[in-house]
């Protein structure tokens, strides 16, 4: 279902909301599926409970689930869910057409930029720019 990466910096529980919280915006996991229980989490990925909780806490406070007593924790409505990572990359976006402007990038040049990032593979990209 979701992997860590041990390479990445930020902590584990930040990498699972970031994994459960993409796998929701897409729709493979759904309005009021459940979600793994704690336990069976912890073990899948090798870490500790404590950690698995933290991500299910924060998700909850972030609106993308929330808890039954005695039940578990499950998807919350899909809308908020895709609103809220659209709103976060649109702010994201603004920054960027702020960052081009300043740096001289033409309208018409990020535009197309834009064009061709979303139509190819994101690994190409970051293979070409990144390097």
């Amino acid at each position: 279902m979701i992997l860590i990466d041990p390479q990445d910096r930020r902590p584990i529980y930040e990498q699972i909301v970031e994994k459960l919280s993409d796998l929701m915006a897409r729709g493979i996991l759904k309005q009021d599926d459940p979600l793994p229980s704690v336990r069976s989490l912890a073990t899948d990925l090798a870490i500790n409970p404590n950690t698995v909780q933290r991500a299910y806490l924060e998700l909850e406070r972030q609106g993308y689930t929330y808890a039954v007593k005695g039940k578990g924790n499950f998807v919350s409505e899909l809308h908020q869910i895709r609103s809220g990572k659209q709103d976060a990359v649109y702010l994201d976006l603004e920054s960027l057409i702020a960052r081009g402007k300043t740096a001289g990038i033409p309208e018409a040049e990020f535009i197309l930029r834009v064009k061709q990032f979303y139509s190819d593979d994101t690994k190409a990209h970051q293979r070409r720019y990144m390097a």
